[in-house]
C-alpha cells in the first residue's frame, strides 16, 4: 500500500466513520457481540468503546491495512479484554471452522473486493447457533437515489479505499448462505443521501 492508503485513509476513514449518526449505528449493534468474536474490517478500532466487556471472551479484529492498525493502537491498549489481530482481507480469515461465536461487521462489507467469498469464510468461521452482526450502508430504496449512486460509485469508491455506495446488503448476506433474523433500515439524518442509507441487524447460519 502507498502514503495515501497507509497514512492519509486511516485517518479519513476514523473521521468519516465516526461521526455523531454512525457511532449511534455502531451502538446498536456491537453491544449484541458475545464470546469469541471475530470483527472483519476492524480498521482504526472504532467499535471497541461498544462491546459489552461482561459477554465477551476475546475479539479477533482483522485488518490487512497497517495504517488502519498503527491508528487502532492506542484503543487497542485500552481494551478489557483480549484482542488479536490478523493481518489479513476478509476473503482470507485464518480461524478454524466453527471457532467464533460471533463475526460482526460494520462498515465493512462496502470495501471488500470479492465479498461472496469473504461471506462464505465468515460463515465457515461461526459456530452453529453463532451469529453475524452488522450494520452497513448501501443500495437505497428511492431510484433517484439509486441513479446518482451507481454514477458516482466509481469515482467514490477510488478515493474512498474502495467503498462501494451501492451493495445490496441483505441480498449479499442471504445470498451466502445465511438467514437473516432481524433487519431494519433508514437514511442517516447530516449525511449525503447518496451514502446514508443503512441496514442493520443479525443473521445465523443456514
Amino acid at each position: 500500500m502507498g502514503f495515501y492508503e497507509n497514512r492519509i485513509l486511516p485517518r479519513v476513514i476514523d473521521l468519516a466513520c465516526g461521526t455523531g449518526p454512525i457511532l449511534k449505528q455502531r451502538e446498536k449493534v456491537v453491544p449484541q457481540a458475545t464470546g469469541r468474536v471475530l470483527e472483519v474490517g476492524m480498521g482504526p478500532a472504532i467499535n471497541l468503546p461498544f462491546y459489552d466487556a461482561d459477554r465477551v471472551e476475546k475479539v479477533w479484529g482483522l485488518e490487512p491495512s497497517e495504517g488502519m492498525r498503527r491508528k487502532a493502537a492506542p484503543r487497542l491498549a485500552e481494551a478489557p479484554f483480549p484482542v488479536e489481530w490478523l493481518g489479513l482481507p476478509g476473503e482470507e480469515i485464518p480461524l478454524d471452522d466453527d471457532s467464533a461465536d460471533t463475526v460482526l461487521l460494520t462498515f465493512t462489507l462496502c470495501t471488500i473486493p470479492d465479498f461472496r467469498k469473504a461471506l462464505a469464510q465468515m460463515r465457515r468461521v461461526l459456530k452453529p447457533g453463532g451469529r453475524l452482526l452488522f450494520a452497513e450502508h448501501g443500495e437505497a430504496p428511492d431510484e433517484s437515489v439509486r441513479k446518482w449512486q451507481d454514477r458516482i460509485n466509481p469515482i467514490w469508491k477510488r478515493v474512498a479505499g474502495g467503498c462501494n455506495i451501492n451493495r445490496r446488503i441483505p441480498r449479499l448476506i442471504e445470498e451466502s448462505g445465511f438467514k437473516i433474523e432481524d433487519l431494519d433500515s433508514m437514511y442517516l439524518p447530516g449525511t449525503p443521501r447518496i451514502a446514508a442509507f443503512q441496514y442493520w441487524g443479525s443473521a445465523t447460519p443456514r
